[in-house]
Formats: structure tokens, sequence, C-alpha cells
């Protein structure tokens, strides 16, 4: 009697590309709709006035009102000082933090020093710690200099954030061969030339990730902004966005949903001009040669 023989698969080689099947495309379509129907929906109560909004049923196509609507938030608290405020802000912490977070994270991952192991679990212990506990102090200290309703009573305390250094140390650590940096040592390279032609080009996808998720941190940050700053004097988009709507006992939903959507544009152009880069990236370093 033959045996019978089953045909074996081949092997997918590296390179091979994985096509996706309908069940795929039909699952990224509802997660793609799921997550853009907030948004959408902010567009349509953006397009009605409060009342309609809150009368149900909830409205789900787009109304009448929406450039009167732009029109009484722009003007009812200073939106363009604020974009400007807090498009400076968040730039300026994404920076730094991306800066300081990277060159920490290098001399975590492969500098040697005495401590090191104490110091980094000292960092990411005081990612436990909540910022409601340290307000106060930071209130006392900031009226004590002066810098009440200053943006830089804003900017200072965020210069740096554990999370950064812990996240650019991990993935230094796995990018960042230690010969590469006793090869350039053996050149003669100093450690500021080392961090400029080394360190940098290496951790660039990871800089970018990072900096894209502390701008989009700082520019919704709420809390410590509406404390250290007010409506009246150098808000930021979240401070002026508090006094929008306000009425005679009344808020109108409506222009606070404007003032929404006002302030979430920019964020999904900055991902739209920079989205594919960061992507690529990620994508980029995660590819081990």
């Amino acid at each position: 009697m033959s045996r019978l023989r089953v045909p074996l698969r081949p092997r997918p080689q590296a390179g091979d590309q994985h096509r996706a099947g309908p069940l795929t495309y039909v699952l990224l379509g509802l997660a793609a709709l799921i997550s853009l129907f907030p948004l959408y929906w902010n567009l349509v109560a953006a397009s009605h006035s409060g009342e309609r909004v809150v009368s149900p049923p909830a409205p789900l196509l787009p109304g009448p009102r929406l450039f009167d609507n732009l029109t009484f938030a722009w003007n009812q608290v200073d939106m363009g000082e604020a974009l400007v405020n807090t498009t400076v802000v968040a730039g300026l912490v994404a920076v730094s933090t991306v800066l300081f977070a990277t060159l920490a994270g290098f001399a975590f991952a492969k500098l040697p020093f005495r401590g090191r192991s104490a110091m980094l679990a000292l960092v990411v212990a005081t990612m436990t710690i909540p910022p409601q506990l340290s307000v106060i102090p930071l209130y006392r200290i900031i009226t004590d200099l002066g810098w009440v309703d200053q943006l830089q009573s804003v900017v200072l305390p965020s210069l740096v954030a554990a999370f950064g250094v812990f996240f650019m140390r991990q993935y230094l650590i796995e990018a960042l061969p230690v010969e590469l940096v006793e090869a350039a040592r053996v050149d003669g390279a100093h450690s500021l030339r080392i961090i400029w032609h080394v360190v940098f080009p290496v951790a660039r996808p990871a800089m970018a990730v990072l900096g894209m998720l502390v701008f989009v941190q700082a520019w919704n940050d709420f809390f410590w902004p509406f404390i250290a700053l007010t409506p009246d004097g150098s808000p930021t988009l979240q401070v002026a966005l508090a006094g929008l709507g306000a009425g005679n006992h009344t808020v109108d939903q409506s222009i606070v949903l404007t003032g929404a959507l006002i302030s979430t544009l920019p964020l999904l152009l900055v991902f739209a001009v920079l989205g594919k880069h960061i992507v690529g990236g990620i994508t980029t370093g995660a590819v081990k040669s």
C-alpha cells in the first residue's frame, strides 16, 4: 500500500509580506471608526447650539452654527494668545525632556559609575509619587520667585521626566552597542562628540517618539497650569478653555466643545505632518541586523 503524502507548505522566508484577509480589514475599519467617532461628534456638537447639544436625542449630523461658535469661542477668551503660550510651553518641555532624558538614559545605559543602579531605582521610584503631593511646595517656590501667572512657572518644573529617562535608557541598552562607544573613544572622540555623532543618531527614533508623547502631554496638561496661571494673565489653552461658555448660571456646552475642537486641531496637524516619520522611526528602531 502506498502512503498518502501530504504536501508541505513552504516556510516563510525573511522579508516575505503577509497579506491581510477581509476580516482584518473589517476589524481595522471598525477600530478606526470607533477611534474617530469622538472627534466627529465633537465637530457635530460644535456646529449646534447649546440647547440642541444637551437635548435628547443627541445630534449626529453637523449643524449650521460651526463658524458662529468658532468666532464666539475665539473672542470670548484670547484663544490666539493661549495657542501661542501652549505652543511655547509644549515645545520647550518636549525639547528639554528629550535632550536631558537622552543624556541621562545614555549615562544609565552605557556609562559605568558608582551607584548607577541605586540612582536608576530612585529615578523610577519618583514615578510612583502622585503629582498632587508636590503642588503646595511647588506653588510656594514659584510665589517666592515671583513667577505666578508666568509661563516659566509651567515650563521649569517639567524640564525632564523620569519616564523619559527610563524610556531612553531601555532603548539605548539594546540599540547602542558598547563597542561603538569604545571605538569612538579609541579614535580620540571626547564625550560631547560621542553624544552628538554616536548617541543622537542611534537614539533618533526613540527621541522622536518621546518628543511626540511629551508634546501631547504638555499640550493637554491642565492641573498644574490651572494653579500657576490665570485666564486673565498668560493662560495656556486648557486654562483658557476653563473660562469658555460661562453665562448666567449656565454653561454653553457647544462653546466648550468648540474650544476643545480648536485645541485639538493643532495636534492633528502635527501628527499628520510628522506621524509618518515617527512611525517610520519606530519601525527602523525595531529592526535588528
